[in-house]
């Protein structure tokens, strides 16, 4: 499937397994993806983004959401809703953990990074949901290649942090296929 990538969902992609060894994650994840395609620029994906008005601050507010998700164990704000709901406060978890453990402990991050020694990235589940999903949308589209655009769309349709953090910030499934594939009063992205 990588072969189908462009240059730009290739760097993603790459950037996101770098950003995962950076932080000792043990695998590649979906909130990896995003925070690498927020640093693109020049690109369909990026220009998406700021067009939908995130850029600068917004994507230094975006990184800083999916750093808290992380430090509640990649939980999202609505699964840590559904616990609350059931008298669990995962406020009162992660800082009784931190407390005993240090900041990050709950975030999955391994602190020996040993295990990267070996070259090898593993995507997580949800990662690989991802790429598949951007095949789709590729294919959906009539696109003969996968941009880091298509990853863009399929994190937004994603259930999990990606997605929540995105739309927080304005950015939607919908939103970004006006802005990518026209629709009306909507330019279609180069």
């Amino acid at each position: 499937m990588f072969e189908r990538f462009t240059r730009d969902a290739r760097e993603v992609v790459q950037n996101a397994g770098e950003y995962a060894e950076r932080t000792g994650a043990r695998t590649v994840d979906p909130d990896h993806l995003l925070l690498a395609l927020l640093d693109r620029e020049g690109s369909r994906g990026s220009f998406a983004l700021t067009s939908l008005g995130l850029d600068g601050e917004r994507r230094e507010s975006v990184r800083r959401a999916v750093t808290e998700a992380r430090r509640r164990a990649g939980l999202s704000r609505a699964e840590a809703d559904a616990l609350a709901g059931l008298g669990i406060d995962v406020s009162e978890i992660v800082a009784r953990v931190e407390e005993a453990h240090g900041v990050g402990a709950m975030s999955g991050d391994r602190r020996d990074r040993g295990w990267w020694s070996q070259g090898r990235r593993t995507f997580g589940r949800g990662a690989k949901q991802v790429l598949e999903r951007a095949l789709r949308s590729a294919v959906a589209h009539g696109d003969r290649h996968i941009g880091d655009e298509h990853l863009l769309l399929s994190l937004t349709l994603l259930p999990g942090v990606p997605a929540e953090v995105l739309a927080d910030h304005g950015v939607t499934y919908e939103a970004l296929s006006r802005i990518l594939h026209g629709g009306p009063g909507e330019a279609k992205a180069g």
